[in-house]
């Protein structure tokens, strides 16, 4: 039964694009400079192993609408358009009385070269899309608005100048703060609660960012990448192929890039997500203005990592460090969950909608997979956790020629990765395996090492017990035969 609408909370969902768990304050990065979002962390609970479902867009962000794995659900890949039976968690609000409103990314089909992605029974009153910052289809609501405001600069864009180094007053991510407290402020229906998702593009690459934020940071003050001599040796052979071309060969690999060029990288993935949290705190301070802020629950989160030359490694595809499919997640609900507290128990991305759901109190999603965050949140003693994540990779990024294939299991101090052979894959099967209590930074691959042989054995059986456990198994069964 559905709580009164009058004491029924808000929902505001805060989703960047690629961000790493690391890269904020609040998760001890003492080089990225995150105050709101630090704050925000202060005055909710922040997760500390949130876990995705796959380390590309498209996968990842349908098991966040449907709370299902991308073995149920079906978009394997980026390119893969979600089938229309596949049931949002913003639909379901919206049938039980929520306004709900979107600006931003969605990518939940195919978007390349301008392909207008088709609208899902999404539940979205207001649907305010614009895939990316860069050229795209008429449909791309960010460049209607930035060649209006701002001709001139849309035109220089166009002609060359590129989008990432905009002034922050015509950036992606200031067009998407503004939309958000425009709704809040005047685009909201004032009769019902609402649920809006604001899904900044930052800070993906192309690495670039207002000269304000640049500004900021000094590429020679950050730490170098996270990795060792030789550390690929002994790891599957595509990590070794994709160090020297990432994307399948469509973009550049970490070896093509000297030290000093993976220092000024990472000092503007720091300033796109410090242009976030600018953002973010603009947001945060219309919400209080409208005396919204202590009736909504505020969720701060991404779609994926990014490898950042950790690893010897650039952007995203077949690998599954925490560094790519780990990611920052922040509750605040106001005098419904404690403040300032942390969880360490392991959550994944297919928890937040019954979260939501649970939170707003609105019916569950029938085929949703996940579990309500919120007694952990709590702190509740009798708060049910997996201990294991789940994540998945087909291919789903730019596809190899041969295929490949990863499934992550990651429990609380094991992490295992299936490189999948015969007869999924041409390639051979291989895989990595980290004791992480020991081995945080994921360095030494304990796969083939013999004395480790009994808990990789376990480990991939418990795997077995996983994707049984994690099947759509929602056909009812009518009778014995």
């Amino acid at each position: 039964m559905s709580v009164p609408t009058t004491e029924r909370p808000n929902v505001l969902l805060i989703c960047t694009d690629q961000q790493r768990f690391d890269a904020l304050g609040a998760y001890g990065n003492e080089f990225v400079r995150t105050p709101n979002l630090d704050r925000l962390a202060g005055d909710g609970v922040l997760f500390e192993n949130c876990y995705v479902q796959n380390p590309v867009c498209a996968p990842s962000r349908a098991s966040l609408m449907t709370s299902r794995y991308p073995h149920a659900h079906g978009l394997w890949a980026n390119g893969v358009q979600l089938p229309s039976h596949e049931q949002f968690f913003t639909k379901t609000l919206a049938d039980d009385g929520y306004d709900c409103g979107l600006v931003g990314k969605l990518h939940l089909s195919a978007c390349k070269d301008g392909r207008l992605e088709p609208r899902h029974d999404d539940g979205f009153r207001v649907f305010r899309w614009a895939h990316d910052p860069y050229p795209g289809s008429s449909e791309n609501q960010y460049h209607r608005w930035l060649k209006t405001a701002f001709p001139d600069r849309y035109a220089e864009a166009l002609q060359g100048s590129g989008f990432d180094n905009l002034p922050t007053e015509a950036h992606y991510s200031r067009w998407i703060g503004n939309e958000t407290i425009d709704y809040l402020r005047t685009s909201r229906d004032r009769s019902k609660p609402f649920c809006f998702v604001a899904n900044f593009f930052d800070p993906h690459h192309s690495f670039g960012a207002p000269q304000e934020y640049l500004d900021r940071y000094r590429p020679e003050d950050l730490p170098p990448p996270i990795t060792r001599d030789g550390e690929l040796d002994d790891k599957p052979p595509i990590l070794t192929e994709a160090s020297k071309e990432s994307y399948a060969g469509n973009a550049r690999g970490y070896q093509s890039y000297s030290a000093d060029e993976l220092q000024q990288v990472k000092a503007a993935y720091w300033a796109m997500v410090s242009l976030v949290d600018d953002e973010v705190g603009r947001i945060l301070a219309a919400l209080e203005a409208e005396g919204l802020a202590d009736n909504t629950i505020v969720i701060f989160t991404s779609d994926h990592g990014e490898m950042l030359g950790d690893h010897q490694l650039m952007l995203k595809g077949p690998m599954m460090y925490d560094c790519a499919v780990r990611v920052p997640l922040i509750i605040r609900w106001p005098g419904q969950l404690p403040a300032g507290e942390r969880r360490s128990e392991l959550v994944q991305w297919v928890d937040l909608a019954p979260t939501i759901l649970d939170a707003t109190g609105a019916p569950p999603l029938p085929r949703g997979q996940g579990a309500s965050l919120l007694p952990l949140a709590r702190g509740d003693q009798d708060a049910v956790t997996r201990g294991w994540a789940l994540c998945e990779y087909r291919n789903s990024g730019h596809p190899y020629d041969d295929a490949v294939h990863t499934t992550m299991l990651r429990t609380e101090n094991w992490k295992l990765v299936v490189y999948h052979g015969l007869p999924a894959t041409d390639r051979d099967r291989t895989g990595e395996l980290y004791d992480l209590a020991t081995d945080p930074d994921e360095l030494n691959n304990l796969w083939a090492v013999s004395d480790h042989a009994p808990i990789r054995l376990r480990l991939q059986e418990q795997l077995l017990d996983v994707l049984v456990a994690t099947e759509d198994r929602t056909q009812p069964r009518l009778d014995d035969f």
